[in-house]
């Protein structure tokens, strides 16, 4: 039992090693804004774009990459995804114009996307039901490491060696991580020896189709599209400029609120998923978090002047409170058959990059209705009413993910689908 034990965690580490690469792509955008906004000469609107291509592929993805890892297993479309990454990432950081860095930024979309729902399938098969939270959230706190590295780390780096060296060096680590899942990843055996699905067309369809159908589904999902959508939007993009041009701060200060939001989010999905497991309860904690999340968007739509100890400490604020969303993977799986882990969680994943995919590029088309026309060193500069506008968008979002909490079913931590009952 001890190689087996010592086995699971080896594959979950490597696992985890190309989550950490998937992070530091999805938020790597915000800490390089301004050297993008700069190479391809972009308005908002374009750079939401640019940034917003990674969620666009991500959330077509998820389906089809549910449907993958509950049939073919995790371990092939892992070396797959580090090869397409790695290319991706390439073709990014060698870009000589918009056109092809939006091409390098789709590959690394299509690349990363299968990390993640291959790392829950992994851990809702390989550990005790009643754990799936809290080693979720283990995953999480050290796969934030990446957005942690795509603040600060990577601003200071970027402006060091240049930030297309940096992408270069990352597709680098793209390839080597795919080639050591596959050479460390066996698709785990689901526990009592239950089969995995076969590939074929009309089972996965009515597999599928289950999970759409269940009405239990969706308000899990939903809090995941508004909280997640937030998050991504925020912190994946727009929290440096606005830090910037509304309050002032320089490039280091606003790229360290960014890596404080995106520790303590980290911090948070660890303790909130070990909270919900030991208490036995998903909805009430998922309530409380997604409620003190929305709350903080109020003193940023306010747009008051904060001291930077309060600034630093609202985003650790919102960081650990967007960390509910992390409890919504637990709450699709709980609720649907347990051989379809992989595309419970995928169906519910989806809505959050969705929003991201819609948030990022309409937050930019708002600002730029509402620009004035001014430009520092030829780059748009925005005002905070500007942004104060774009940002009610990401504000309403996370307001409409702590609505539908309300309408979670409640599983007590264990798997409670029941074939016949309706819905």
């Amino acid at each position: 039992m001890s190689d087996l034990h010592a086995r699971r965690w080896a594959v979950l580490a490597v696992v985890c090693a190309a989550y950490v690469l998937s992070f530091f792509q999805r938020f790597a955008p915000a800490g390089v804004a301004p050297d993008l906004a700069s190479a391809f000469h972009t308005t908002a609107a374009s750079l939401g774009v640019l940034a917003a291509t990674y969620f666009y592929v991500y959330t077509l993805m998820q389906i089809p990459t549910g449907i993958l890892v509950d049939t073919l297993g995790p371990r092939r479309i892992l070396l797959l995804g580090g090869i397409v990454g790695g290319v991706g990432s390439g073709v990014f950081a060698l870009a000589p114009t918009l056109e092809v860095a939006l091409a390098g930024r789709t590959l690394v979309g299509l690349g990363v996307s299968v990390t993640f729902i291959a790392l829950l399938k992994i851990i809702a098969l390989t550990f005790e039901e009643n754990r799936f939270a809290t080693v979720v959230g283990a995953a999480l706190l050290v796969g934030n490491l990446g957005s942690v590295l795509a603040g600060a780390p990577l601003s200071a780096l970027a402006q060091a060696t240049g930030w297309r060296s940096v992408f270069v060096g990352v597709g680098g680590l793209s390839l080597v991580l795919g080639a050591a899942c596959w050479l460390l990843v066996r698709d785990p055996a689901p526990a009592g020896g239950a089969g995995r699905p076969r590939f074929d067309r009309t089972a996965v369809l009515a597999s599928l189709m289950a999970v759409l159908r269940n009405r239990d589904t969706w308000p899990a999902a939903l809090v995941l599209t508004g909280v997640c959508g937030s998050f991504f939007t925020f912190g994946g993009l727009w929290a440096m400029p606005y830090l910037t041009q509304v309050h002032g701060l320089s490039r280091a200060a606003a790229s360290t609120h960014l890596s404080l939001y995106f520790a303590s989010f980290a911090v948070g999905a660890f303790f909130i998923g070990s909270l919900s497991d030991r208490l036995g309860k998903r909805k009430p904690v998922t309530l409380v978090t997604t409620h003190l999340h929305g709350l903080t968007w109020l003193v940023w739509l306010s747009n008051i002047p904060l001291p930077l100890w309060a600034s630093y400490g609202l985003f650790v604020l919102m960081g650990l409170t967007t960390a509910s969303f992390t409890l919504i993977w637990a709450c699709a799986k709980e609720v649907n058959p347990p051989l379809l882990s992989g595309m419970s969680t995928a169906v519910a994943n989806m809505g959050g990059f969705l929003a991201a995919a819609l948030l990022q590029p309409a937050v930019g088309v708002v600002m730029d209705l509402q620009w004035q026309g001014s430009l520092v060193d030829g780059v748009r500069h925005y005002s905070p009413d500007n942004y104060r506008w774009g940002l009610l968008l990401v504000a309403a979002s996370a307001w409409m993910g702590a609505a539908c909490a309300w309408r979670i079913r409640e599983t007590h931590c264990r798997n409670i689908w029941a074939g016949d009952r309706p819905g």
